[in-house]
């Protein structure tokens, strides 16, 4: 693996390269790009979001989803190169593994070296700081990305050895599903050590009185945003704000990270839709961040996915143009469609337009009822019918935008290695963190 020199890139430059325009009649998100200059105040809290399997084609489909600017468009800073130690394609657990710790590890590892050294994570030296810390995720709060803020395990299948060091390490807020690995001695362990637990998206206004919380929502992770409604799981927003309102009782300040997990599900899947209603869940979610980092000015928040998942493009299926009001008629993921399929997928034409307003040709149907993955062969229907395209089932390598807001954003302006991002938010709280120590 070549060592690349980073090259200082401008914000005209990447937003010409990764964003685009977006046509007249549009308007501002909620911040514009001169709430990044707030940058003489010091910074107590940091908040980091990342978009899972997000990249610059999702953020341009999901504007022209939208129908206007995004709350990410003006505080878009630069790029970041996502490769792992063995591999020039980055699982999620290196990938996190570099946003924790700063230091590149081998795909499949949670924050330890690929020679098996543990590795202290940016959280955990906020925490030495006496600062409070919070995860939330819409996976499994034991998987790869939040996994790697606060465990240090070989393998991120090892989700019940994630689960006890979440709480050893004195995460003040754990929220998103995997109930399954957490036993009824764990959770008591935990209430013992002064945690409320939480498993309803009632349950969350009580919550708020909490100074530390366990919010575990589905055995599993949580559901689609597209299926949530038939769920009493609460959504990305209502469980940031509740952490907000946790961790921002401590006057020393915090360190959250946000994940909106399933974008790269729904990548895996092909699942456009999926990937679009999860885009805005996220922005939902980092409205309430600049909201709150607008008011406090002591905040800096970072956004950046960790990699690209199956390789999305912006027109497809050799048609020069996109028809994202496909994708706005779909009202259920591939999985929740296959599961209204009888027993011979006699009934596809039927499922298909009730939840995609879609009216299958012969041919199409034929494709489902024959497929091992129907699931994927329904999104990839819909998906070429909305002339949006994809290269893989997995991740790709490609650069991610990187966004900014707050004290330090400008620290984060050009071209990174991933690595670079725990040492930058370090920097800008003004605290000592050294990659590997």
């Amino acid at each position: 693996m070549n060592t690349f020199r980073k090259k200082a890139i401008t914000i005209t430059a990447v937003s010409a390269i990764a964003l685009g325009t977006i046509t007249a009649g549009s308007h501002l998100p909620i911040l514009d790009a001169k709430g990044n200059q707030n940058n003489n105040r010091q910074v107590e809290n940091v908040i980091f979001m990342v978009p899972d399997g997000f990249s610059a084609s999702y953020v341009t489909n999901y504007r022209w989803y939208k129908g206007e600017e995004t709350a990410l468009d003006s505080i878009l800073v630069g790029m970041h190169r996502t490769y792992s130690a063995n591999s020039e394609i980055t699982d999620s657990a290196a990938a996190g593994t570099a946003f924790a710790t700063g230091v590149k590890t081998n795909n499949g590892m949670i924050s330890t070296s690929p020679d098996g050294k543990e590795l202290k994570t940016i959280l955990e030296a906020m925490e030495e700081k006496g600062k409070s810390s919070g995860l939330v995720a819409t996976s499994t709060i034991t998987h790869a990305t939040p996994a790697v803020f606060a465990s240090h395990v070989a393998s991120r299948a090892d989700e019940a050895a994630i689960a006890p060091q979440l709480i050893d390490n004195d995460v003040d807020v754990i929220m998103g599903g995997g109930k399954k690995y957490f036993p009824d001695s764990l959770i008591n362990e935990a209430k013992e050590d002064g945690y409320q637990y939480i498993s309803s998206k009632a349950d969350l206004k009580r919550a708020e009185r909490s100074n530390k919380l366990i919010g575990l929502f589905a055995e599993d992770g949580l559901a689609p945003e597209l299926d949530r409604e038939t769920t009493n799981q609460p959504s990305l927003k209502e469980m940031t704000e509740t952490a907000l309102k946790v961790l921002n009782k401590d006057k020393d300040g915090f360190f959250l990270m946000v994940e909106g997990s399933q974008i790269d599900w729904a990548g895996h899947d092909h699942d456009a839709a999926w990937a679009m209603k999860d885009s805005e869940a996220f922005e939902k979610a980092l409205e309430s961040v600049l909201e709150f980092a607008k008011k406090d000015k002591n905040t800096l928040v970072v956004v950046a996915g960790d990699h690209d998942t199956g390789g999305m493009s912006v027109g497809g299926s050799g048609q020069g143009d996109v028809d994202l009001e496909v994708i706005r008629n779909v009202t259920a993921t591939g999985d929740y469609m296959v599961t209204k399929l009888d027993s011979t997928r006699s009934n596809i034409k039927e499922v298909v337009k009730e939840y995609t307003a879609i009216d299958l040709t012969d041919d199409e149907a034929q494709l489902i009822k024959s497929s091992e993955q129907p699931s994927i062969t329904i999104n990839e229907i819909v998906s070429a019918r909305a002339n949006v395209g994809w290269s893989s089932l997995n991740h790709t390598g490609v650069d991610i935008p990187l966004y900014a807001y707050g004290p330090g954003a400008d620290l984060f302006t050009g071209l990174h290695e991933n690595t670079d991002l725990p040492v930058l938010m370090a920097e800008a709280l003004k605290i000592k963190f050294t990659p590997g120590k």
